[in-house]
């Protein structure tokens, strides 16, 4: 029978398929934690995983409109430190032969039901072939829950304190539900914190108390490894956006252009790194400190942030360019905090171009005068953060509306867009009275 598979030449060997080789597919529309809780699990279950990234066209034909191009989702999964390979334009129904020509033997999915446009399950062929494994979906998030969040301009998502609510102290429900869900919280946030194999530690997780002037571990990491450059970035990180992605990125190559000055990746200093350590590692170690939800409230108002300090965090703890996450970081980064963080005083503290958070002072006073602040330049995502997301998916409010109703959604959208308009207008008149 002749070779009819697009991908696969005729006349080529078949691929061979490799039992711990899996494949992740999907949208990944600004890849939030959701989708990372997919794709950590999916990791557990083999060496090797492969993400599949739909196009814009198949995605607009069988769901609705993206919100992130298809050169951005990419960036996002290519960021995530489970992935071994994105691959772009997969099929939006999972196809046997593809699969097979990236070597995957099994397609691992959450335990949810995703549908083509005709309302055929898009994992029939593979599920047909015995070759379908099934993970837990995350609980509570979504790209639908996400846009609702936009569209409705709601605020119920915020959290007052992570620390108190992990430890059940805080958050709705009795006594017994607020522990349970907290202890759910914590156990979801260490699976995030797991290095690349998804199976060791990997990030520090950190609490910074503002009030005491002290910090508090949460989850125990690897930690920086000998002469490794302590490097500190901090942001809101809301929606977590190819912005924030191609931040991180640049700072990790700034970092590695430096070593390699200095001769940190010659023959023998990575000889000496690998004998004494088992492996090479990078030249920076990563410091993220994210900003709490009242912090971001008060300086860009409205409903933000999108995305609760619990949810930034695991977006941000996910990415392979942070090894590090301090909760509640201050939004002005003082020689105080900066001297008495968990690892001393950073080599470093970066900032990039960013236009969503209006300052009327700068915040980063004190790392110029240590001699240790750093920018990272323009880049082709700058623009993209929030307040962007949110404006795309307004000039497309109408199928956007579709695409929430189609979900189910009860509201009356056009009475929360007026809401939107009239809060953000309320915004900009207090930027502009600063």
């Amino acid at each position: 029978m002749a070779n009819t598979d697009p991908i696969h030449p005729p006349g080529e060997p078949a691929p061979e398929l490799l039992e711990g080789r899996l494949w992740v597919d999907g949208c990944f529309d600004f890849f939030h934690h959701g989708h990372a809780g997919a794709v950590v699990q999916a990791r557990q279950l083999g060496d090797e995983l492969y993400v599949g990234v739909h196009s814009d066209e198949a995605i607009l034909e069988n769901k609705g409109p993206t919100v992130m191009t298809l050169r951005e989702r990419l960036l996002a999964t290519d960021a995530c430190r489970w992935v071994t390979k994105s691959i772009p334009s997969a099929p939006y129904v999972t196809q046997l032969d593809w699969i097979s020509h990236y070597g995957c033997t099994y397609v691992v999915h959450g335990d949810d039901i995703t549908s083509d446009s005709s309302g055929e399950d898009c994992y029939r062929f593979v599920k047909a072939a015995n070759r379908f494994k099934v993970v837990k979906r995350t609980p509570s998030i979504s790209t639908t829950d996400l846009v609702g969040r936009m569209l409705l301009c709601t605020r119920g998502h915020f959290i007052r304190s992570l620390e108190k609510t992990l430890a059940g102290e805080e958050g709705p429900g009795t006594e017994a539900e607020r522990k349970a869900n907290g202890q759910e919280m914590l156990e979801r946030m260490k699976l995030y914190a797991t290095d690349e194999t998804a199976k060791n530690p990997g990030a520090d997780v950190w609490f910074c108390r503002p009030e005491s002037g002290s910090f508090a571990q949460s989850i125990q990491g690897i930690g920086p490894k000998p002469d490794q450059r302590i490097v500190y970035v901090d942001g809101g990180f809301d929606l977590f956006s190819s912005g924030h992605i191609e931040f991180l990125r640049l700072v990790t190559e700034a970092e590695e252009k430096l070593a390699r000055e200095n001769g940190w990746y010659s023959e023998q200093a990575t000889e000496n790194r690998i004998k004494a350590h088992g492996k090479d590692y990078s030249p920076a170690f990563v410091v993220a400190g994210v900003h709490d939800d009242e912090v971001i409230n008060k300086w860009k108002g409205v409903n933000y942030p999108i995305m609760n300090i619990y949810e930034r965090g695991l977006c941000v703890l996910q990415c392979k360019y942070v090894n590090a996450v301090i909760f509640g970081a201050p939004f002005t980064p003082t020689e105080n905090y900066l001297t008495t963080g968990p690892w001393g005083t950073p080599a470093a503290v970066y900032h990039g171009p960013t236009s969503f958070m209006p300052l009327i002072e700068d915040v980063y006073t004190d790392p110029k005068k240590m001699g240790i602040y750093r920018e990272i330049g323009h880049h082709e995502f700058e623009d993209v953060n929030a307040g962007t997301i949110v404006q795309r998916i307004m000039k497309s409010r109408d199928l956007y509306e579709a695409r929430q109703k189609a979900k189910g959604m009860k509201a009356e959208i056009e009475a929360a867009q007026k809401q939107r308009e009239l809060l953000e207008e309320e915004q900009r008149k207090r930027e502009a009275a600063m």
